[in-house]
């Protein structure tokens, strides 16, 4: 979950580029301005990365150990 313009959710990206290989993980980008929904429960979180098929998320702050866990955790490293 991120939004434009939003600093952390560009450094989490930063993050998500240095750990993933190719073919780990298939990562989509919710702007969460769109939804008000997500907009609602995201609005102070992001950025936060969240698994489909498990629904299991990571939050912000995280540095690689916890983002290479989480892959590990969620079957996508």
């Amino acid at each position: 979950m991120t939004t434009e313009g939003c600093h952390l959710c560009d450094h989490a990206i930063m993050l998500l580029q240095a750990v993933l290989r190719p073919g780990d993980a298939e990562v989509d980008l919710v702007d969460i301005a769109f939804d008000d929904q997500l907009l609602e429960h995201y609005a102070t979180r992001i950025p936060v990365l969240r698994a489909p098929v498990s629904g299991k998320e990571l939050g912000w702050p995280f540095g690689e150990s916890e983002l290479r866990l989480y892959l590990e955790d969620v079957g996508a490293d």
